[in-house]
Protein backbone atom coordinates (compact mmCIF):
# COMPACT_ATOMS: atom_id res chain seq x y z
CA UNK A 1 0.00 0.00 0.00
CA UNK A 2 2.81 2.40 0.94
CA UNK A 3 4.54 1.62 -2.35
CA UNK A 4 1.40 2.47 -4.26
CA UNK A 5 1.15 5.79 -2.44
CA UNK A 6 4.79 6.69 -3.30
CA UNK A 7 4.29 5.72 -6.94
CA UNK A 8 1.16 7.86 -7.02
CA UNK A 9 3.02 10.81 -5.51
CA UNK A 10 5.91 10.43 -8.02
CA UNK A 11 3.51 10.22 -10.93
CA UNK A 12 1.70 13.31 -9.76
CA UNK A 13 5.01 15.20 -9.46
CA UNK A 14 6.01 14.23 -12.99
CA UNK A 15 2.65 15.39 -14.35
CA UNK A 16 3.04 18.67 -12.48
CA UNK A 17 6.50 19.21 -13.96
CA UNK A 18 5.23 18.52 -17.45
CA UNK A 19 2.36 20.95 -16.98
CA UNK A 20 4.77 23.55 -15.57
CA UNK A 21 7.16 23.16 -18.52
CA UNK A 22 4.33 23.45 -20.98
CA UNK A 23 3.20 26.57 -19.18
CA UNK A 24 6.71 28.03 -19.43
CA UNK A 25 6.84 27.22 -23.12
CA UNK A 26 3.52 28.93 -23.58
CA UNK A 27 5.03 32.03 -21.92
CA UNK A 28 7.84 32.29 -24.52
CA UNK A 29 7.16 35.51 -26.43
CA UNK A 30 6.16 35.15 -30.05
CA UNK A 31 8.69 36.78 -32.43
CA UNK A 32 7.45 40.00 -33.95
CA UNK A 33 8.48 41.59 -37.27
CA UNK A 34 9.27 44.85 -35.44
CA UNK A 35 12.18 43.15 -33.64
CA UNK A 36 14.22 43.08 -36.87
CA UNK A 37 13.25 46.53 -38.16
CA UNK A 38 15.93 49.25 -38.21
CA UNK A 39 14.66 52.85 -38.27
CA UNK A 40 17.84 54.90 -38.01
CA UNK A 41 20.05 56.40 -39.20
CA UNK A 42 17.79 57.53 -42.05
CA UNK A 43 19.61 57.66 -45.45
CA UNK A 44 19.86 61.15 -46.88
CA UNK A 45 17.78 61.94 -49.94
CA UNK A 46 19.41 61.98 -53.39
CA UNK A 47 17.18 63.03 -56.25
CA UNK A 48 17.79 60.93 -59.37
CA UNK A 49 18.18 62.68 -62.68
CA UNK A 50 15.11 62.72 -64.95
CA UNK A 51 17.18 61.21 -67.76
CA UNK A 52 19.29 58.06 -67.66
CA UNK A 53 22.99 58.91 -67.33
CA UNK A 54 22.43 62.50 -66.21
CA UNK A 55 23.91 63.56 -62.85
CA UNK A 56 21.84 63.06 -59.68
CA UNK A 57 21.37 65.88 -57.18
CA UNK A 58 24.56 65.19 -55.19
CA UNK A 59 26.87 64.73 -58.18
CA UNK A 60 30.00 66.78 -58.79
CA UNK A 61 29.73 67.75 -62.45
CA UNK A 62 33.18 67.53 -64.00
CA UNK A 63 32.19 68.26 -67.59
CA UNK A 64 28.79 69.44 -68.80
CA UNK A 65 29.75 70.32 -72.35
CA UNK A 66 30.47 74.00 -71.70
CA UNK A 67 34.04 74.42 -70.49
CA UNK A 68 37.05 72.80 -68.82
CA UNK A 69 36.81 74.77 -65.58
CA UNK A 70 37.09 71.58 -63.51
CA UNK A 71 40.27 70.43 -65.27
CA UNK A 72 43.96 71.32 -65.50
CA UNK A 73 46.88 70.09 -67.53
CA UNK A 74 48.48 67.21 -65.63
CA UNK A 75 52.03 68.37 -66.23
CA UNK A 76 52.15 71.97 -64.97
CA UNK A 77 48.58 72.33 -63.59
CA UNK A 78 47.87 75.15 -66.05
CA UNK A 79 44.37 75.46 -67.59
CA UNK A 80 43.45 72.38 -69.63
CA UNK A 81 43.95 72.85 -73.38
CA UNK A 82 41.71 70.19 -74.89
CA UNK A 83 39.14 71.27 -77.46
CA UNK A 84 35.54 71.98 -76.40
CA UNK A 85 32.87 72.25 -79.09
CA UNK A 86 29.24 71.21 -79.48
CA UNK A 87 28.98 69.90 -75.91
CA UNK A 88 31.98 67.60 -76.31
CA UNK A 89 35.64 67.78 -75.35
CA UNK A 90 38.20 66.23 -77.68
CA UNK A 91 41.71 65.15 -76.79
CA UNK A 92 44.48 67.55 -77.78
CA UNK A 93 47.36 65.11 -78.02
CA UNK A 94 50.02 67.80 -78.16
CA UNK A 95 48.73 69.31 -74.89
CA UNK A 96 49.04 66.07 -72.93
CA UNK A 97 46.95 64.55 -70.19
CA UNK A 98 44.38 66.50 -68.18
CA UNK A 99 43.17 65.89 -64.63
CA UNK A 100 40.49 67.12 -62.28
CA UNK A 101 41.23 70.02 -59.97
CA UNK A 102 39.44 68.14 -57.22
CA UNK A 103 40.99 65.09 -55.55
CA UNK A 104 38.95 62.03 -54.66
CA UNK A 105 39.09 58.93 -52.51
CA UNK A 106 36.05 56.66 -52.93
CA UNK A 107 33.56 57.65 -55.61
CA UNK A 108 31.07 56.71 -58.29
CA UNK A 109 31.99 57.95 -61.77
CA UNK A 110 30.00 58.33 -64.97
CA UNK A 111 31.88 59.15 -68.17
CA UNK A 112 31.03 58.87 -71.85
CA UNK A 113 33.57 58.58 -74.67
CA UNK A 114 33.57 58.19 -78.44
CA UNK A 115 36.12 56.90 -80.90
CA UNK A 116 35.71 58.82 -84.18
CA UNK A 117 33.95 57.05 -87.03
CA UNK A 118 37.00 57.63 -89.24
CA UNK A 119 39.40 56.00 -86.78
CA UNK A 120 42.51 54.41 -88.26
CA UNK A 121 45.13 51.96 -87.05
CA UNK A 122 45.01 48.57 -85.38
CA UNK A 123 45.55 47.11 -81.94
CA UNK A 124 46.69 49.62 -79.33
CA UNK A 125 47.14 52.27 -82.03
CA UNK A 126 43.40 52.63 -82.64
CA UNK A 127 41.44 55.10 -80.50
CA UNK A 128 43.66 54.71 -77.45
CA UNK A 129 43.13 56.68 -74.26
CA UNK A 130 42.53 55.91 -70.60
CA UNK A 131 40.71 56.96 -67.46
CA UNK A 132 43.15 57.02 -64.54
CA UNK A 133 40.92 56.45 -61.54
CA UNK A 134 43.52 57.89 -59.17
CA UNK A 135 46.36 59.76 -60.86
CA UNK A 136 49.55 59.56 -58.82
CA UNK A 137 51.79 61.12 -61.48
CA UNK A 138 51.26 63.48 -64.40
CA UNK A 139 52.58 61.05 -67.02
CA UNK A 140 50.31 58.00 -66.98
CA UNK A 141 50.76 57.34 -63.27
CA UNK A 142 48.03 55.65 -61.25
CA UNK A 143 45.33 53.08 -61.97
CA UNK A 144 44.11 52.94 -65.56
CA UNK A 145 40.75 51.89 -66.91
CA UNK A 146 41.55 51.37 -70.58
CA UNK A 147 39.81 53.28 -73.36
CA UNK A 148 40.26 51.80 -76.83
CA UNK A 149 38.38 50.92 -79.99
CA UNK A 150 37.75 47.25 -79.27
CA UNK A 151 35.09 46.79 -81.94
CA UNK A 152 36.54 44.17 -84.28
CA UNK A 153 40.03 45.25 -83.25
CA UNK A 154 42.33 42.52 -81.97
CA UNK A 155 44.79 43.25 -79.16
CA UNK A 156 45.97 41.67 -75.90
CA UNK A 157 42.86 41.10 -73.82
CA UNK A 158 44.13 42.79 -70.66
CA UNK A 159 44.56 45.92 -72.76
CA UNK A 160 41.18 46.09 -74.46
CA UNK A 161 38.36 48.50 -73.60
CA UNK A 162 36.93 47.74 -70.17
CA UNK A 163 40.16 46.26 -68.84
CA UNK A 164 42.08 47.46 -65.83
CA UNK A 165 45.13 47.90 -67.98
CA UNK A 166 47.42 44.86 -67.89
CA UNK A 167 45.68 43.53 -64.77
CA UNK A 168 42.03 42.57 -65.26
CA UNK A 169 40.42 41.24 -68.44
CA UNK A 170 36.82 42.43 -68.92
CA UNK A 171 34.18 39.70 -68.54
CA UNK A 172 32.81 40.50 -72.01
CA UNK A 173 33.45 42.87 -74.90
CA UNK A 174 30.59 45.40 -74.75
CA UNK A 175 32.10 47.87 -77.22
CA UNK A 176 29.92 49.73 -79.71
CA UNK A 177 31.28 50.52 -83.16
CA UNK A 178 33.34 53.68 -83.83
CA UNK A 179 31.29 56.86 -84.08
CA UNK A 180 28.87 55.75 -81.32
CA UNK A 181 29.02 56.92 -77.72
CA UNK A 182 30.31 54.50 -75.08
CA UNK A 183 29.60 54.73 -71.34
CA UNK A 184 31.60 53.76 -68.28
CA UNK A 185 29.94 53.67 -64.86
CA UNK A 186 32.57 53.04 -62.22
CA UNK A 187 32.66 52.47 -58.47
CA UNK A 188 36.16 53.14 -57.14
CA UNK A 189 37.33 52.29 -53.64
CA UNK A 190 40.77 53.77 -53.05
CA UNK A 191 43.58 51.77 -51.43
CA UNK A 192 44.31 52.32 -47.75
CA UNK A 193 47.83 52.50 -46.38
CA UNK A 194 49.25 52.11 -42.89
CA UNK A 195 51.15 54.97 -41.29
CA UNK A 196 54.45 53.37 -42.34
CA UNK A 197 53.33 53.36 -45.99
CA UNK A 198 52.60 49.64 -46.23
CA UNK A 199 49.40 48.58 -47.94
CA UNK A 200 46.51 47.93 -45.56
CA UNK A 201 43.73 47.21 -48.09
CA UNK A 202 43.96 47.26 -51.91
CA UNK A 203 41.90 49.37 -54.24
CA UNK A 204 38.69 47.81 -55.55
CA UNK A 205 36.92 48.69 -58.78
CA UNK A 206 33.59 47.79 -60.37
CA UNK A 207 32.88 48.80 -63.98
CA UNK A 208 29.77 48.74 -66.11
CA UNK A 209 30.55 49.24 -69.80
CA UNK A 210 27.53 50.39 -71.81
CA UNK A 211 25.39 49.03 -68.97
CA UNK A 212 27.14 45.63 -68.97
CA UNK A 213 29.19 44.47 -65.96
CA UNK A 214 32.82 43.95 -67.02
CA UNK A 215 34.67 44.29 -63.69
CA UNK A 216 33.14 43.20 -60.37
CA UNK A 217 34.86 44.47 -57.21
CA UNK A 218 38.26 43.64 -58.68
CA UNK A 219 41.11 43.88 -56.19
CA UNK A 220 43.65 46.06 -57.99
CA UNK A 221 47.18 44.70 -57.65
CA UNK A 222 48.91 48.08 -57.76
CA UNK A 223 49.49 51.03 -60.04
CA UNK A 224 49.39 50.50 -63.80
CA UNK A 225 52.70 49.46 -65.37
CA UNK A 226 53.28 49.25 -69.12
CA UNK A 227 56.38 47.15 -68.45
CA UNK A 228 56.74 44.97 -65.37
CA UNK A 229 54.42 44.03 -62.54
CA UNK A 230 52.09 46.45 -60.72
CA UNK A 231 52.91 47.55 -57.21
CA UNK A 232 51.62 50.03 -54.65
CA UNK A 233 53.19 53.16 -53.24
CA UNK A 234 51.46 55.12 -50.51
CA UNK A 235 49.30 58.08 -51.51
CA UNK A 236 46.20 59.96 -50.39
CA UNK A 237 43.26 61.40 -52.34
CA UNK A 238 44.15 61.90 -56.01
CA UNK A 239 42.63 63.51 -59.12
CA UNK A 240 40.97 61.64 -61.97
CA UNK A 241 43.07 61.86 -65.14
CA UNK A 242 42.22 61.47 -68.83
CA UNK A 243 44.98 60.31 -71.13
CA UNK A 244 46.20 61.98 -74.30
CA UNK A 245 47.70 58.86 -75.81
CA UNK A 246 50.40 59.23 -78.42
CA UNK A 247 48.99 56.74 -80.94
CA UNK A 248 48.64 58.15 -84.49
CA UNK A 249 44.88 57.61 -84.82
CA UNK A 250 42.43 60.57 -84.72
CA UNK A 251 41.73 61.81 -81.17
CA UNK A 252 38.76 60.55 -79.18
CA UNK A 253 36.13 62.67 -77.40
CA UNK A 254 34.43 62.77 -73.99
CA UNK A 255 31.16 64.14 -72.63
CA UNK A 256 28.84 64.03 -69.60
CA UNK A 257 31.36 63.40 -66.84
CA UNK A 258 30.25 63.45 -63.21
CA UNK A 259 31.21 61.87 -59.90
CA UNK A 260 29.61 61.17 -56.53
CA UNK A 261 31.83 61.02 -53.46
CA UNK A 262 31.03 57.96 -51.37
CA UNK A 263 30.92 58.16 -47.57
Amino acid sequence: MRLVIWVSIAFTSIISCIVMLEGQQDQTPTPKPEETEVWSPVPRVVTPAPECGAPPSDAIVLFDGKNLDQWVSSGDKSPAQWVVANGVMTVNKSAGNIETKRKFRDYQLHIEWRVPANVTGTGQARGNSGVFLAATASKDGGYELQVLDSYNNQTYVNGMAGSIYKQAIPFVNATRKPGEWQTYDVVWQAPVFNQDGDLKTPAYVTVLFNGVLVQNHFAVRGETRYIGQPYYKAHGPEPIMLQAHGDPSPPISFRNIWARELD
